[in-house]
């Protein structure tokens, strides 16, 4: 049995999306950042980073608990533990790898940045809105070249790469996309988003999650309480 911590966000959805694909027995727990949630205790000696998603399996590599945080980690834990979605000889595996990194190192970090100047930030700020929507659209232009050569982020196959990608780009009107800009990027879009595990992963928590960022969720997000120290 595997606890996971999550809520409704892209790199929640990853590992919603990873579990339900796997088909592990899994029981989860909501973990609401508006409110502090991910600054508790218990939350800490899981997550040290106080960030979704991360979990525990009861059934580790040797026969006992672990826990993981960290959604690249995670997935790439869970897809050695089901032996599916990483690639079945090495080369399969570094090409799956190296499009996880350019999520987790890219599009995750820059995309989140372009959602939080365009829609969440107390101050319009052009220079940071042109910034991150510019690099949103080179981002796009990146895996829409790569997916004009593949049907897959790593090749032939779907896997973490994918996996960990496609969560991100559903919010492409607020990242400021056009995704009929991208023509090979929607056609991996809208078949990835057909699959079972895709939708109900990704309506995970969503009826659970409070999504009116008020001045207290504000504080716990992006103020002093997530700088403190602990």
């Amino acid at each position: 049995m595997i606890d996971l911590y999550s809520t409704a966000t892209p790199n929640g959805h990853k590992i919603h999306i990873m579990l339900e694909e796997c088909g592990f027995a899994y029981r989860p727990h909501h973990v609401d950042i508006g409110t502090g949630d991910q600054f508790k205790p218990d939350f800490l000696k899981i997550s040290p980073n106080n960030k979704i998603p991360a979990i525990v399996d009861h059934a580790g590599p040797d026969g006992k608990p672990m826990s993981l945080f960290e959604s690249g980690a995670i997935l790439v834990y869970l897809a050695s533990k089901a032996g599916r979605f990483l690639g079945t000889i090495d080369r399969e595996k570094y090409e799956t790898l190296q499009w996880l990194m350019f999520q987790m190192g890219g599009v995750g970090p820059m995309l989140g940045q372009a959602h939080h100047f365009r829609m969440y930030a107390p101050e319009k700020i052009d220079y940071a809105i042109n910034r991150y929507t510019n690099e949103a659209k080179r981002l796009y232009g990146v895996i829409d070249r790569r997916l004009a050569e593949t049907p897959y982020l790593a090749g032939d196959n779907y896997t973490i790469a994918d996996i960990a990608t496609f969560p991100w780009l559903r919010s492409w009107e607020k990242q400021g996309i056009t995704l009929s800009d991208y023509p090979h990027l929607k056609r991996w879009f809208d078949e990835i988003n057909e699959r079972p595990a895709v939708q109900k992963g990704t309506k995970m928590f969503v009826d659970v999650r409070n999504t009116v960022i008020d001045d207290k969720a504000r504080e716990m997000l992006y103020g002093a309480t997530q700088y403190a120290k602990r």
